[in-house]
């Protein structure tokens, strides 16, 4: 992770990095008092230029989680596929102490990813608390010291949306707000405004999902280094090409640790509305260690491309 490998302040615009003076006590209220006196300024989004450093990037961000069932709470990671960067998202067991849009956050800042491909910037930080007011408005209030690390404008944007798409995706997977419609996130620091994340980034304002985030493909089950059932295997996934083709592999770890073909195909994203990029694989698999890649259809001479790959045993 070398974009967070020197930590340092962000401290805010104009002024001096102040020292770090945090409470140790874990703030997990479920009203914050006060942070939304100011009118509500229109929502914003980050990184209007797109995700990708080079290359061109997709257009449309993933389409905000429906009500479950499941205490899994959703976490956003940042992940890279081939040149660029992009988000990635994981359910994740979390303690239910606090309320789903904190838990969720928490284990984004304090937790380390399932997929060893996905990494986050944040740290565990001293103080964290979120709050839900009107029909659509998240505001989260967390320590300065989980901006510790050193990271360029670019990853700093995405940082930023990382936790815009996990509190979201907490807030409309546990019921607390309406999935049909935009949600907006407030981060305040240490109950200010006035913070810029990581150096680069001004917060206070309103924010939402910001599109092009999102992994090109993305295989949602089974989630790295899970157990699942032998016989019929359900695989599940997005891509951001509505109808498009994709192409999957299954390799099977040899005792010698080896990683042979098994299984190949090709298979098309849905296209129809409310299931756009999603596809579903049913497979016959024995038991065994399997590797699973999905990339998105190369056309004519061009290679796939934006593949994602996924590590699970069958028992």
């Amino acid at each position: 992770m070398p974009e967070s490998a020197a930590p340092r302040r962000a401290g805010r615009r104009g002024g001096i990095v102040r020292p770090a003076v945090l409470a140790v006590v874990l703030l997990a209220a479920p009203l914050l008092t006060g942070c939304l006196a100011e009118p509500d300024p229109s929502p914003t989004t980050l990184l209007g230029s797109g995700p990708a450093a080079t290359g061109t990037a997709p257009s449309t961000s993933a389409p905000l989680e429906t009500t479950q069932s499941s205490n899994k709470a959703p976490v956003y990671w940042i992940g890279r596929s081939n040149s660029s960067i992009f988000l990635y998202r994981e359910f994740r067991d979390v303690p239910e102490q606090e309320n789903p849009v904190t838990r969720a956050l928490r284990a984004m800042m304090s937790d380390k990813p399932l997929d060893p491909d996905f990494f986050t910037p944040w740290q565990n930080p001293g103080k964290l608390a979120t709050s839900i007011s009107g029909k659509d408005v998240i505001t989260v209030d967390v320590s300065e010291d989980a901006f510790n690390s050193n990271l360029d404008a670019d990853m700093a944007g995405r940082a930023v949306q990382q936790l815009v798409y996990t509190a979201s995706a907490a807030a409309a997977s546990s019921g607390l707000i309406d999935s049909g419609q935009q949600i907006r996130v407030r981060i305040l620091v240490d109950g200010h405004t006035d913070y810029v994340a990581f150096g680069h980034i001004q917060l206070g304002d309103l924010m939402t999902r910001a599109a092009g985030m999102v992994a090109p493909v993305w295989i949602i089950d089974p989630q790295e280094n899970s157990e699942v059932a032998a016989g019929s295997v359900k695989i599940t996934g997005r891509s951001t090409l509505s109808g498009g083709k994709l192409r999957w592999q299954i390799l099977r770890t040899e005792d010698d640790g080896s990683k042979v073909p098994f299984l190949t195909g090709e298979t098309t994203a849905a296209a129809e509305p409310g299931q756009a990029g999603l596809f579903t694989l049913a497979l016959t698999l024995p038991a065994g260690d399997y590797e699973l890649k999905v990339a998105q259809a190369g056309t004519g001479d061009q290679p796939d491309q934006n593949e994602d790959s996924r590590a699970f045993k069958v028992r």
